[in-house]
């Protein structure tokens, strides 16, 4: 694949599963094997794994994510985003608070065969803790 089409499937992952709540669009974009290198408590493996990583970030954080930079080199994809989302529902064990936060990361994603095969990431956890006032701010 090339490297605009591999970021078109990032982005598309992001604009349809994350922002638009569709959960059907994982089986269409993401291999049945996928691996997670950073699995949520109670993450299944493979393509089903996402789909739980996807239900908890959606009904405990209701999140909308902006597409700061995508970045394409052979089979990987590299997205930095910023994340605005309201504590709604419990995440993580964590009973919503109902406030809202604005944080940052970066995902890595490894393709293959014209879907998302792996993934990697580093989230700003402490600002979005310190702003839903779980953790102290200074």
């Amino acid at each position: 694949m090339s490297a605009e089409t591999n970021k078109a499937l990032v982005r598309r992952f992001f604009e349809e599963v994350l922002n638009g709540r569709n959960l059907e669009v994982i089986d269409e974009l993401v291999a049945t094997d996928y691996q997670e290198h950073d699995p949520f408590p109670g993450q299944r493996e493979g393509r089903e794994g996402l789909k739980d990583r996807m239900t908890m970030l959606i009904e405990g954080l209701a999140p909308t994510f902006t597409i700061d930079d995508l970045i394409a080199e052979g089979d990987r994809v590299v997205i930095r985003w910023t994340n605005n989302a309201t504590h709604s529902g419990t995440f993580l064990g964590i009973p919503p608070t109902g406030r809202s936060c604005r944080f940052a990361g970066i995902d890595i994603f490894r393709m293959d065969d014209d879907r998302l095969a792996e993934h990697w990431h580093v989230v700003d956890q402490l600002s979005m803790l310190q702003q839903l006032e779980l953790l102290p701010s200074s």
